[in-house]
């Protein structure tokens, strides 16, 4: 990948500032975690991992990207320091998380916003199922999207269909977990029947299953154009 150049001026100090806010989560997690709540070592995207995702998207020069899942905005922090060295005008981070306030207490917010994002980033409590499907309706459009929500088949099903109307073409869908087989599966869908790809070396120093090698996140690349298959052409992906 390209090597990433810091700017300067005010730029850089909302850098260092995004940067701050992202080694103290990593080196000692979030200010508070709910009695109950998600772990924050097993539901956070591993820091070299989250150094991955937003190398990819300053590669790509992103300005608009869509997450779905925010807990404890490990993710989100790499996503958001991303879109301030695109340098692209007006950068947008729209986050879907139905469960942050309820399982999380806000802790991921409160990071987001002490890193000084709140004029970058975004937060939708609602399903992401529902809130994609109202933003396609609208004629949302992304440079990319990173999905960590829900892991059951069917909402990770729903979540790729409608992000690959958002997503514009050519852009690119970051999938974490995707070593569980109910992601996989979603993907591999996506993959068969409508020509995603996958990005080669994208992610490939990341975090992998001990036990099968299996890399924890995806990258694939949407098709440009979109295809229109036949219902006919339809391929088994399982």
């Amino acid at each position: 990948m390209n090597p990433i150049v810091r700017p300067d001026g005010v730029a850089g100090e909302r850098l260092d500032r995004v940067a701050a806010v992202r080694r103290e989560l990593a080196e000692h997690g979030p200010p508070r975690s709910p009695d109950g709540g998600p772990d924050f070592a097993t539901v956070t995207l591993p820091e070299r991992d989250c150094d991955q995702v937003r190398d990819l998207l300053v590669e790509e020069q992103v300005g608009t990207v869509v997450e779905i899942g925010l807990a404890y905005a490990g993710s989100a922090l790499a996503i958001s320091e991303a879109l301030l060295r695109t340098g692209q005008p007006n950068p947008r981070h729209v986050v879907i998380d139905p469960f942050q306030y309820t399982a999380y207490d806000g802790a991921g917010w409160e990071l987001l916003l002490s890193a000084g994002l709140e004029d970058v980033a975004e937060l939708v409590t609602e399903p992401s199922q529902r809130c994609l499907a109202r933003l396609a309706d609208a004629g949302f459009t992304a440079d990319a999207a990173f999905v960590d929500g829900s892991h059951h088949f069917h909402n990770v099903f729903v979540d790729l269909h409608f992000l690959g109307e958002i997503v514009r073409p050519g852009g690119i869908v970051l999938l974490d977990d995707v070593w569980w087989p109910s992601v996989g599966s979603a993907v591999a869908y996506f993959e068969t029947n409508l020509r995603w790809s996958p990005i080669p070396g994208a992610l490939a120093d990341g975090t992998a299953d001990p036990a099968g090698g299996r890399p924890r996140t995806g990258a694939y690349r949407l098709p440009d154009p979109r295809p229109t298959p036949d219902f006919k052409e339809f391929q088994p992906f399982c």
